[in-house]
């Protein structure tokens, strides 16, 4: 039976709830009730201690914990697959509202006192995320159905945050304290990726093309770009601060351009060097993808070599592209984390430095977005790949 067919279904011959829906649920409702909610902390680096959701004396507390308990059972129940995702998605922000809730219930009067989410809180939080997207992925949307769904999600959490239901949460603390430092680390993560992907896109498509085109270029620059690739990221930035600092030395105006051994010049070039592989195994994987069958058609309707390459094997093989692009999109968005540690910015910056304090909930301020980042370019990504694949049919 397809998704759309149990849409139609009448309730009583519909599946009642989908075996991921009912163990996320299941999980979800369990970690709300056994497992600490919250985490009190006398300040921002000591241990804390786990407060179940009935440990809280706040009954709006308890209003939105039960709230979120019967949404979580209910998703076990619910025959269609779009009410279901709707209500994951509500049994989230129910969940949200107890742990804002409970740490403004905590926090008055404890001073320096720090209030974290506890695991109850993200093993929910990830169970009802795995039911949502359950219920998405079956239901098969459109491209343009998933880009308004992400839009809605991103919109809801904005409002949230926006509302200041959260601000009394740790990682509000965090992030009210480093605001101005977060959007710059944001802003550098994004340049981080974009000046690495540009170049590896215009290298890696004409090397593909190369590859596609001679057996003894596919080997030697494969063999090559391995090496780059199985480099490990620490050190192939290493390496490369001794050759940047002798070239910065040696010739003055590189140094005024911004090449020297540790910034943002090791780290885009190192992520260059690791979007290569992806990008030109998956410019091969796309001209292979075309039928020889179309190129001898095209070739029988006089098409010139340029004319076959243009309008009909780059955007047949398009959508075999754009997903090796993802690939390295989203490859490039984690390792510039690592990029912080020869001082090339980003979220790692944050990241680190919750690391050097011991501040969990700051080193989540640099991780959280990091996550989210990967999240919305692969959703986008694959809508577009999907849209190409249906223009195409």
């Amino acid at each position: 039976m397809s998704a759309t067919e149990a849409e139609f279904l009448p309730a009583s011959a519909a599946p009642t709830g989908g075996r991921v829906a009912v163990v996320a649920s299941l999980v979800a409702a369990a970690a709300v009730v056994l497992l600490p909610l919250l985490s009190f902390r006398p300040n921002r680096i000591v241990s804390g201690v786990g407060l179940r959701v009935w440990e809280i004396a706040h009954p709006p507390t308890w209003i939105a914990a039960g709230a979120l308990v019967l949404a979580i059972l209910a998703l076990t129940r619910v025959p269609g697959l779009a009410f279901r995702a709707a209500l994951a998605f509500a049994a989230i922000a129910a969940l949200l509202v107890a742990a804002g809730l409970g740490a403004g219930a905590i926090l008055p009067g404890q001073g320096f006192a720090r209030v974290s989410l506890g695991s109850g809180f993200w093993i929910a939080l990830i169970a009802l995320a795995v039911a949502a997207t359950d219920a998405l992925v079956r239901l098969d949307l459109g491209p343009a159905a998933r880009v308004a769904v992400l839009a809605a999600v991103v919109a809801g959490a904005g409002v949230v945050m926006a509302s200041g239901l959260l601000a009394d949460l740790s990682l509000a603390r965090e992030y009210a304290a480093y605001s101005t430092e977060f959007w710059a680390a944001g802003r550098e993560h994004v340049v981080l990726v974009v000046l690495s992907l540009l170049p590896a896109l215009l290298i890696g498509l004409p090397l593909g093309r190369w590859a596609f085109r001679s057996e003894r270029a596919r080997g030697w620059s494969f063999a090559l770009l391995n090496v780059f690739q199985t480099t490990p990221s620490v050190a192939l930035f290493a390496f490369l601060m001794v050759p940047l600092t002798a070239l910065a030395i040696r010739f003055p105006a590189l140094r005024e351009l911004g090449v020297q051994g540790i910034g943002r010049t090791p780290a885009v070039i190192a992520l260059f060097l690791y979007a290569l592989l992806p990008i030109t195994a998956s410019s091969l994987a796309a001209f292979r993808s075309v039928e020889a069958s179309v190129i001898e058609a095209g070739r029988a309707m006089g098409m010139t070599s340029r004319q076959l390459l243009m309008r009909v094997e780059v955007p047949l093989g398009m959508p075999v592209f754009l997903a090796g692009v993802r690939v390295a999109l989203v490859q490039n968005i984690g390792l510039a984390t690592i990029a912080a540690l020869v001082g090339g910015g980003g979220f790692g910056t944050i990241v680190f430095r919750g690391m050097g304090q011991a501040a969990l909930d700051l080193s989540l301020l640099g991780a959280l977005p990091i996550v989210a980042l990967s999240l919305v370019a692969v959703i986008l990504f694959d809508a577009a790949i999907d849209a190409l694949k249906a223009g195409r049919a």
